[in-house]
């Protein structure tokens, strides 16, 4: 049905704001180089001081001297400050060397790496010696690669995409589908602008490195030091490359708009010399030879700018780099064909002058085409980075890969309706040959409009009025009125209110083709979940793989090394009745599922000392699958003991430990505590 009083303008800024709010929902960069295990493992108790704190990871990570460190129970730094590469074969392992003679207490692992695929990731842990203790460690609670520079760093990140695709896949549709949209001031305002948004974005993603990977200050932008190891590391030469690269793409932009425009101007608007001095067939040959020439130029330096990610990101990380890198890369290429393509049909329709049928049929072959590779790259790619079906539903990388598979189709059933009105204007028939070509209102050549509306469409009949209404008003307003000064300024402004009339009949006309306006709302559509599609994109390049997650998963479940280590909790608690504040410790040993597991339980009050309390209970809830709550028999063994034998946890997961004390007739508490049971 028509939509009265359709702003597109309104739309696109609905999408802007929904561009903003999906890249506000993006998630800080998730952990792509995963922490598989650490030697003394982490809640572990050891006995005697350990050499050196060790970490393992999944995969390659860049670390310096001050990524790893150990804060001993008053926060004091007591690791030598010397990281030591540990790696061996395909294992991913660095330390840092210990003191001997440390104390017995909790000591705090803080950690932070830079993944292979250029995301940051950090964590912290603890470990006792003797026994655990209080401790005062503080440990940023803000993960590395989060916060107001996480956040700005993943905004840049998805114009960085945005610009891409607007300049790649604009420049692709004029070259390959319309060459005549080079003189169309709204593609090239879009293509201009799509380079403009990808070169600022790159800039503010270089300046925000350094405090994304590091101490996350926004003010760390200025840090010049940190700038010039953000230049030496992979991810900032790719982005340094992708800003000469962009240099190059800039005269590319200056010849396609300004010598290939010319190239392709109308007749009349061709310099003397092509017309007259050289032959017709001459001037052919020039046009093509630019054409290749452009083509050739600009597939190269598409393909450098979309290299400048897939070496950076997760095609240079994991299974088979070396064609995954190349296939990324095309994928790449073919979003920016499709998408920025797409982008650049929407705006010629509403915003320049008619758009030739076998332009949108040239374009319509281009994204079926873009579409084929993107459906051979992106089933490689899923399966290198999902591995397993059950990773699709189970893993955050997975979920939004289906996501972004359900917004394809659908963008592709929109794209099936779009050639279906392509289909009609091309049942309508070509212009005739040889019809004038004249100047549109953004500076292009144009053709009549191709398909004619209905002479019995209402719409038409109201466009023919309004015709010959400003034909009336023609009279009255072109310079050659009985009557008009010959002050030049004044027949200068008579001209442009004529330029202004014609443009605004033949703009009546061209809407007043239902054909045409539903090919015009189908793009549109297709255009707004293009928006959405990318930026599912760019949440996909900031998740961890299916496959690495997994892989831990596994690590955890059967082959970490604090598998078979007992799982110990320290529970302050506060009745709130006299004598009401003390510490429980909890073990559970060995900690696994099934039976066998032997808890014991020793209460404190807050110098120390064991103490008894008339109550306490224990029981374990596994939420996930329904269990629970499973209470835990207890046995009185001694002042402030208790133990318990054979307890069962039927299935691993994350359990929910719930410990009740009473410490007098009308005072207890409650506390809860996470415990993971392998």
């Amino acid at each position: 049905m028509a939509l009265t009083g359709f702003r597109p303008r309104r739309l696109l800024v609905v999408l802007a704001v929904l561009f903003g709010a999906l890249a506000a929902g993006i998630a800080p960069a998730a952990a792509h180089a995963a922490l598989t295990g650490s030697d003394p493992a982490q809640g572990s108790v050891v006995a005697h001081a350990p050499e050196q704190v060790a970490l393992t990871f999944s995969e390659g990570v860049a670390m310096g001297d001050d990524s790893l460190r150990v804060l001993d129970p008053q926060g004091k730094r007591v690791d030598r400050g010397k990281l030591r590469n540990l790696c061996s074969g395909s294992t991913v392992k660095y330390g840092a060397g210990l003191p001997p003679g440390l104390p017995d207490g909790t000591y705090t692992v803080a950690w932070q790496a830079i993944s292979a695929d250029s995301h940051p990731v950090s964590g912290a842990f603890t470990f006792s010696i003797g026994a655990p203790s209080k401790t005062a460690a503080a440990v940023p609670q803000q993960q590395v690669g989060g916060g107001l520079v996480g956040a700005l760093y993943e905004i840049a990140r998805y114009l960085a995409y945005a610009g891409f695709v607007l300049l790649a896949g604009g420049a692709a549709f004029v070259v390959a589908c319309r060459p005549a949209a080079a003189r169309v001031r709204s593609v090239q305002r879009l293509v201009v602008r799509g380079w403009a948004v990808l070169t600022g974005a790159t800039l503010a993603m270089l300046l925000l490195r350094t405090p994304y990977t590091g101490s996350g200050k926004l003010a760390d932008v200025f840090d010049f030091g940190g700038l010039q190891q953000v230049v030496l590391s992979k991810p900032g030469a790719a982005l340094l490359s992708r800003l000469l690269l962009l240099a190059a793409a800039a005269l590319f932009v200056a010849v396609l708009f300004g010598a290939y425009a010319r190239a392709h101007a109308p007749d009349g608007e061709r310099t003397e010399a092509a017309e007259h001095t050289e032959a017709a067939a001459d001037a052919a040959k020039r046009r093509t030879d630019l054409t290749f020439g452009l083509a050739l130029g600009g597939a190269v330096v598409a393909a450098g700018l979309a290299t400048t990610w897939a070496i950076a990101e997760h095609a240079s990380t994991g299974l088979q780099p070396a064609v995954a890198v190349p296939v990324d890369v095309l994928h790449l290429l073919a979003v920016a064909a499709w998408l920025g393509g797409l982008a650049a049909l929407l705006v010629s329709l509403y915003w320049g002058p008619p758009v030739e049928r076998t332009a949108v049929r040239r374009f319509s072959r281009m994204a079926f085409g873009a579409v084929l590779v993107l459906v051979a790259t992106g089933t490689y790619q899923s399966w290198r980075q999902v591995g397993s079906w059950r990773a699709l539903t189970d893993t955050s990388y997975g979920q939004l890969l289906l996501v972004k598979v359900g917004l394809v189709a659908v963008m592709v059933a929109v794209a099936g309706l779009s050639r279906r009105w392509t289909g009609r204007l091309t049942a309508a028939g070509e212009p005739a040959a040889g019809t004038e070509r004249g100047t549109g209102p953004d500076g292009a050549g144009t053709t009549p409009e191709p398909v004619a509306a209905s002479a019995s469409s209402p719409v038409a009949a109201d466009a023919e009025t309004d015709v010959k209404a400003d034909e009336g008003a023609d009279e009255h307003t072109g310079p050659a009125a009985a009557g008009a000064p010959a002050d030049p300024a004044r027949v200068a402004q008579l001209a442009r209110q004529q330029a202004a009339l014609t443009t605004a009949r033949k703009k009546r006309i061209r809407d007043a083709d239902p054909v045409r306006r539903g090919l015009r709302r189908s793009v549109l559509t297709e255009a707004a979940i293009a928006v959405v599609l990318l930026a599912v994109t760019t949440a996909l390049t900031t998740t961890e793989p299916a496959r690495t997650e997994e892989a831990v998963k596994a690590a955890s479940a059967g082959q970490s090394p604090d598998a078979n280590q007992p799982r110990v909790l320290t529970v302050p608690f506060d009745t709130g009745g006299a004598d009401g504040k003390g510490t429980a410790r909890l073990d559970l040993d060995p900690g696994r599922s099934g039976g066998g597991n032997e808890l014991r339980l020793r209460i404190a009050d807050p110098s120390g000392k064991a103490r008894d309390v008339p109550e306490v209970k224990v029981s374990f809830t596994l939420g996930a699958k329904k269990l629970g709550p499973l209470p835990v028999t207890l046995r009185h063994s001694g002042t402030g003991h208790w133990t318990a034998s054979g307890v069962q946890l039927p299935v691993p997961g994350r359990w929910q430990l719930s410990l009740l004390v009473r410490t007098s007739d009308f005072d207890q508490v409650t506390e809860t505590r996470n415990v993971t049971i392998n």
